[in-house]
C-alpha cells in the first residue's frame, strides 16, 4: 500500500505576510516620527543660533527684575532669581489648587445632595445652579467674578467689616495675620504627631464599629486634634500666639493677611464652576445605591442623615471618586486661567520669564513638567483613595 503523500507547505511571500507588514508599519510610524523628532531639534538649535539665544537653564540663577504680586515666600525683583520666581509661581498654583479643592468638594457634595431633595424648591435651585454654571464658559465666569462682583466693592475708606476683624474692599480680603514669635518647629512637630494620633484613632474607630456596631465620632475628634495639638504644644514649649490685625489709615489699609482680589476671583470661580459638574458626580454616585438599602436602613430605625452618612455616602464614593478625580485635575490646570484676570500663578509667571530671557524651550519644558507632576501626583493619591474605599470580595 503506498503511503500517503504529505501536502508540502505553501511558502507566502514576505510582503504578504501580515506580521511582517505590521512590524514594517510600525517601523516605518517609528521612522517617521524620529526624522521629524530630529528635524524640529535641529530647526530649533539653527534658529536660536541664528537669533543669539543661548541654550540651557543658567538663566534660573539670574536677577529676575520684576515683581509678583502674591508670593507666599520671600521675594524681591532686585535680590531673587527667576529660579526662585517659578517656586513663588508654583507655590501660588498649589495655594489655588489646594483652596479650590477643598471648597469644590463641599459645593459639590451640598448640590448633589440638594438636587436629590424631596424639597421642590431646593431641588430646583440646585438645577438651576448646575445648569447655569455648566453651560457657562469657564473664562467668562472669572472675568465675572474678578470685574462684576469684586471690583464693585467700595474702596478702602468704605471698606465692608468681617466679623468685626477683617475688612473687604475693592482690593481685597484683609483678616488678622496670627505671628508665631516661638518658632514653628514645635508646632510642626505636634501636626505631625497628631496626623499619626488621628490615622490611630480612625482605624480603631473603624474596628469598635465592626465589633460593636457603635460609631465614634471621629471627624469631630480628629479635627479636635489636629487643631488643638499645634496650639497646646505652641503655648506648653514655644513663644505666645500673636495676631497682626489690619487697621485702616487715611488712605488704605495696612498690615494683615492680605488676600488679593486676582486670588478671590480665580479661587470662587474655579470652585463654583466645577462644583456644578461634581454636584452632578454625586447625584450619580447617589443614585447608584439600590433602593433596597435605603429601605433595609429605614427599617432598621435610622434617620434620613443618618442613612446619608452611613449607608448611601460610603457606597456611593465607589462611584464618585474615579470621575471626581478628573474634576480636580481639571481644575488644577485650569487655574491658568489666572493669567486672564492678572493672578501670578505658574502659568502667569512662566510668561513672564519667557518674555524677559527669550529662553521659550526651556520655560515652555519646566512649565510642562510642573503640571504634569501636578496631574500624576493628584492621580496617585486618588487611585489610592479609590483602592482604599473599593468593595473588597469576602
Amino acid at each position: 500500500m503506498a503511503s500517503a503523500r504529505v501536502p508540502r507547505p505553501v511558502r507566502v511571500p514576505l510582503w504578504r505576510d501580515r506580521r511582517v507588514r505590521a512590524w514594517l508599519a510600525q517601523a516605518l510610524v517609528l521612522g517617521l516620527v524620529i526624522a521629524g523628532a530630529a528635524y524640529l531639534v535641529h530647526n530649533t538649535i539653527v534658529n536660536r543660533e541664528r537669533l543669539g539665544v543661548a541654550s540651557g537653564f543658567d538663566f534660573l540663577f539670574r536677577l529676575a527684575g520684576f515683581d509678583v504680586s502674591q508670593a507666599l515666600i520671600d521675594f524681591g525683583a532686585e535680590r531673587s532669581s527667576y529660579g526662585r520666581a517659578f517656586l513663588v509661581g508654583l507655590l501660588n498654583t498649589l495655594y489655588v489648587a489646594a483652596v479650590g479643592i477643598v471648597l469644590t468638594t463641599v459645593i459639590g457634595f451640598v448640590m448633589g445632595i440638594a438636587r436629590l431633595s424631596s424639597n421642590w424648591l431646593v431641588a430646583k435651585l440646585a438645577l438651576v445652579y448646575i445648569e447655569v454654571i455648566r453651560n457657562v464658559p469657564l473664562l467668562l465666569q472669572l472675568i465675572f467674578w474678578y470685574v462684576v462682583v469684586l471690583g464693585a466693592l467700595p474702596g478702602p475708606r468704605e471698606s465692608l467689616v468681617v466679623f468685626g476683624v477683617g475688612y473687604l474692599n475693592v482690593r481685597g480680603l484683609f483678616l488678622p495675620k496670627p505671628i508665631f514669635e516661638g518658632g514653628l518647629l514645635v508646632e510642626l512637630v505636634a501636626l505631625l504627631l497628631a496626623v499619626v494620633g488621628v490615622v490611630v484613632l480612625a482605624r480603631w474607630a473603624k474596628r469598635r464599629r465592626d465589633r460593636t456596631g457603635k460609631p465614634f465620632p471621629t471627624v469631630w475628634v480628629g479635627l479636635a486634634i489636629l487643631l488643638g495639638a499645634p496650639i497646646a504644644a505652641h503655648l506648653a514649649f514655644g513663644g505666645p500666639i500673636g495676631f497682626e490685625y489690619p487697621r485702616l489709615t487715611r488712605f488704605r489699609l495696612e498690615g494683615g493677611l492680605v488676600l488679593l482680589p486676582e486670588f478671590l476671583a480665580i479661587v470662587l470661580g474655579l470652585s463654583v464652576y466645577t462644583g456644578a459638574f461634581l454636584a452632578e458626580i454625586v447625584r450619580s454616585g447617589i443614585l447608584s445605591v439600590s433602593k433596597g438599602q435605603l429601605e433595609a436602613a429605614a427599617a432598621l430605625g435610622l434617620k434620613r442623615p443618618q442613612i446619608l452618612r452611613l449607608v448611601v455616602i460610603p457606597q456611593a464614593l465607589r462611584v464618585i471618586i474615579p470621575p471626581q478625580t478628573s474634576q480636580y485635575l481639571n481644575l488644577t490646570k485650569n487655574s491658568s486661567l489666572g493669567v486672564a484676570i492678572g493672578y501670578p500663578d505658574f502659568f502667569n509667571v512662566a510668561g513672564t520669564i519667557n518674555n524677559q530671557t527669550g529662553q521659550a524651550v526651556e520655560v515652555i519644558a519646566i512649565t510642562m513638567a510642573v503640571y504634569l507632576s501636578f496631574s500624576l501626583a493628584i492621580s496617585a493619591f486618588m487611585n489610592w483613595y479609590n483602592a482604599k474605599m473599593a468593595l473588597v470580595e469576602r
